[in-house]
């Protein structure tokens, strides 16, 4: 029988690998690795991932680390229904720019489609957050598997192999959230639905 702090650890470290501010940058390394952008020089691989780590990890982190700690308040606090406005309309403003950026430097529109998906989940949640703690992991988690949906249809390819383990990301992230008891059944359930729709909207429109 697998000791109870093992399957926490576990569930922390999914949680933190799979942060919403990660899923972007590893959605970019991805498409650096296997789509028609692989064939791109190397510097300009290192500027779309560096541009997309400042605005959805490195500025979110830094600017949502300050407000804590000017508030006094450890991680628990931010896992509070009240105080999650804030570190929304942080991220919302940082995922804004960065998609307002690459407008202007002209990248390919499924590129922007995967910043526009994140945005349009983050302001989502920002919204059901009046009601319910959604779950942000969840909702980008599913995000995954709405964007792959959508990207299968663009470009014509089997994306079963991708499909069933993009599933199974998200089942272990939300099942992480479960655990670590930040989030409700409902809240992971609803979060992986709007993650779903954003993901698979936003690229089949872009």
């Amino acid at each position: 029988m697998i000791d109870n702090k093992y399957i926490v650890l576990t569930a922390q470290v999914i949680s933190l690998m799979f942060s919403p501010f990660n899923m972007p940058v590893i959605a970019f390394l991805l498409l650096l690795m296997f789509s028609y952008l692989s064939m791109t020089p190397i510097f300009y691989k290192i500027f779309v991932i560096g541009m997309v780590y400042v605005f959805t990890i490195l500025l979110p982190r830094i600017s949502i680390f300050f407000y804590r700690k000017v508030n006094g308040w450890s991680r628990y606090h931010l896992g509070q229904r009240a105080n999650r406005y804030v570190p929304y309309f942080i991220s919302i403003t940082c995922y804004a720019s960065l998609l307002y950026l690459m407008a202007r430097i002209h990248m390919p529109r499924f590129t922007m489609g995967i910043i526009a998906g994140a945005l349009a989940i983050q302001v989502i949640c920002a919204i059901v957050n009046n009601w319910v703690k959604i779950s942000t992991h969840a909702a980008a988690a599913g995000g995954v598997v709405g964007a792959l949906l959508a990207f299968s249809i663009i470009l014509n390819f089997d994306p079963t192999k991708w499909l069933c383990f993009s599933v199974m990301l998200c089942g272990l992230v939300s099942s992480s959230r479960l655990i670590l008891r930040q989030h409700k059944l409902l809240d992971v359930g609803l979060g992986t639905l709007v993650g779903v729709v954003c993901g698979f909207a936003c690229i089949w429109l872009a």
